[in-house]
């Protein structure tokens, strides 16, 4: 149990998320260039080779487009690396949207039909919501209904407890919404990296102009040239991937939020009183038992 405390104290810790997001993209980083290293370019420059005489084979032969070809300059290499490290930040942030979606299955607080949260019992519930994992305690759910039964507690308003609702999931939606940050520095950078290389690509392009004209050999505008498009094709097309993902991970949040209100106010906000009505007798209750619900009925 100390072992989930410890790691669960890790995940909301500002400064371990900052260490891990920069480790994980210098691990990425070292995947992604040995892959290139290894594979990657000594494989397009034997297709490139491989082209080449088949050329000079046959003039009539016309050369054929290669992935690895075009990815193989810096700048694609480093959109890839930025595009791997941003959908794996992506997969982290839905992986805790998923895992903060099971409480609203879990029914937390556990009200059967027909029975009521009084003034009384906010500290046996607050107590309740204490015993979830520490890993969720400082989900959206638990925070919106621990801050509603404190609220209520406090005033002994079922209004203020509503309010109370609405502004924390308010709040704890900006929050998730912030933790997009890095995902959107990642999708953000993706065409700028694309933008490097074509401006790289035109300046040799333009470099090698009067050596191609003087010695009537296209090939060294080209290789410019292949070197811009190239570059502007897969960090477009990246940063469409990435930018589709974050857009179904903020409905995924969006969503959360709206459900957690939904349930705060059914679960929760209907089945506050601030006293017994219609003079239904206060029920005897027994000795509590950690694992049990206090239940007021009405």
């Amino acid at each position: 149990m100390a072992g989930l405390d410890f790691f669960a104290n890790l995940e909301n810790n500002k400064t371990f998320d900052r260490i891990f997001n920069v480790g994980l993209l210098l691990v990425v980083t070292l995947i992604v260039q040995a892959v290139y290293a290894i594979h990657v370019r000594p494989t397009a420059e034997a297709w490139r080779a491989q082209e080449q005489q088949l050329v000079n084979a046959d003039v009539n032969y016309k050369p054929k487009r290669s992935l690895l070809v075009i990815i193989e300059e810096p700048e694609p290499e480093a959109a890839i690396i930025m595009c791997i490290w941003s959908l794996l930040l992506a997969g982290r942030q839905g992986l805790k949207v998923s895992r903060c979606r099971k409480l609203l299955d879990a029914d937390l607080m556990q009200m059967p039909p027909g029975s009521c949260v009084l003034p009384d019992d906010v500290r046996d519930h607050l107590r309740q919501l204490d015993q979830i994992q520490p890993a969720l305690a400082e989900s959206i759910v638990p925070r919106v209904l621990r801050s509603a039964l404190k609220r209520f507690g406090a005033t002994q308003n079922v209004q203020d407890a509503a309010t109370t609702v609405h502004q924390v999931v308010e709040i704890e939606a900006a929050r998730m919404d912030s933790e997009l940050a890095m995902v959107r520095f990642g999708a953000w950078s993706i065409p700028a990296i694309g933008f490097v290389g074509t401006v790289r690509g035109l300046g040799e392009a333009l470099q090698s102009a009067q050596f191609a004209l003087s010695s009537n050999n296209p090939g060294a505008l080209t290789g410019g040239l292949g070197v811009s498009f190239n570059s502007t094709f897969t960090a477009l097309t990246l940063s469409i991937v990435v930018m589709y993902v974050i857009h179904e991970l903020q409905l995924a949040q969006e969503r959360l939020a709206l459900d957690t209100q939904e349930y705060a106010e059914e679960h929760l906000i209907s089945n506050l009183r601030t006293s017994l009505t219609d003079g239904t007798e206060r029920p005897l209750m027994s000795a509590p038992v950690p694992s049990e619900r206090l239940i007021r009925q009405r």
